[in-house]
């Protein structure tokens, strides 16, 4: 897999998430085997660039190559000063972001919001390529709902405007994560094009990514929800999908230890106030299918400082060393 000059380990991604897929949460799933990953998406009105929430975004120091930014807007003009802006901060390749669903994204126009508008997206793409000289991709949504998909219009849009990359989640704008990922959409707008297609969508087992390339053709598929809490899904998936067989699940002592590895990566990064606060979420996920784990995560919510929070996820683990991680289904736990 390929994009531009960049070769990449694998064709298994990180999807970007908002206020999940920072630095040290790409760099983990990196180091588990995901070949590429995407930063959280960066605003493109310039007075948002320089402030601690947006250069925390864009920092990559340390990361695994190649770098990718994220970028979001509905001005062409500003997008395209944005993808310079990171360029010149690092970036190797920007991503525009037309596939968010969430409302205060929609609202502005910005994310899925542009599907309604295939001018202003097509003004938007040839911008934001001209301005740079590292490759560009695009992530995007079937359409804005289901009387209105425009997937393959957006496709091959993109790729005459020199796009190297199209992702598409599997679903309108309108079905936001809910309903079953439109598979066959994703396989009209490969065979439309001749850029490299990434799947997204409902990928949660290494069976579902093999099932999911073959039925599509796509050259890659990317990883979202099914992450957070479960970063070594990428080498189970890597491995099952070069051997056809499972890896067990990994020992408890293991999720201590990248748990452990991960939170300390992840206070250094945010500062001992946010990084407490922000780390919550990712503990929740990585006991979420432990025994008392939903207790604990109540309990652990409650803490405020760093030291206390490592010193309670160490006690919690203390009491399960030689287990293996026991997995409830994604669905189940998506429905809980």
């Amino acid at each position: 897999m390929q994009i531009g000059s960049y070769v990449l380990r694998n064709n298994i991604f990180v999807a970007p998430m908002a206020g999940v897929t920072d630095r040290p949460f790409r760099q983990l799933c990196k180091e588990l085997g995901a070949g590429y990953a995407v930063s959280e998406m960066a605003a493109s009105n310039p007075k948002l660039w320089e402030t601690e929430k947006s250069t925390r975004r864009t920092n990559h120091e340390g990361e695994m190559e190649p770098k990718a930014v994220q970028i979001a807007g509905a001005d062409p003009v500003m997008l395209a000063d944005c993808a310079k802006f990171n360029v010149d901060k690092g970036a190797q390749i920007i991503d525009i972001n037309m596939g968010c669903p969430v409302k205060k994204v929609c609202n502005a126009w910005c994310g899925s919001a542009l599907l309604q508008h295939e001018t202003l997206v097509g003004q938007i793409l040839d911008a934001v390529v001209k301005a740079v000289d590292v490759p560009v991709t695009l992530k995007f949504r079937t359409g804005w709902d289901r009387a209105n998909k425009n997937a393959l219009n957006i496709a091959r849009m993109a790729q005459s405007a020199g796009i190297q990359m199209l992702t598409l989640h599997g679903r309108t704008r309108a079905d936001g994560y809910k309903g079953d990922a439109e598979y066959e959409t994703i396989t009209a707008v490969k065979a439309a094009v001749n850029i490299p297609v990434v799947a997204n969508g409902d990928i949660t087992t290494p069976e579902k990514a093999k099932y999911v390339l073959e039925v599509t053709g796509a050259d890659a598929i990317m990883i979202g929800r099914a992450a957070q809490g479960r970063p070594w899904i990428f080498r189970e998936i890597e491995h099952y999908l070069r051997t056809g067989e499972h890896l067990p699940p990994p020992l408890i002592s293991e999720v201590r230890h990248l748990m452990d590895s991960h939170l300390k990566e992840h206070y250094a990064f945010y500062g001992d106030y946010l990084g407490v606060r922000t780390a919550r979420k990712h503990i929740g996920w990585y006991v979420q299918d432990l025994v008392g784990g939903e207790e604990f995560r109540q309990q652990m919510n409650l803490l405020t400082s760093c030291d206390e929070q490592l010193a309670a996820v160490s006690h919690f683990f203390d009491r399960m060393a030689g287990e293996r991680l026991q997995y409830r289904p994604f669905e189940e736990k998506m429905a809980a």
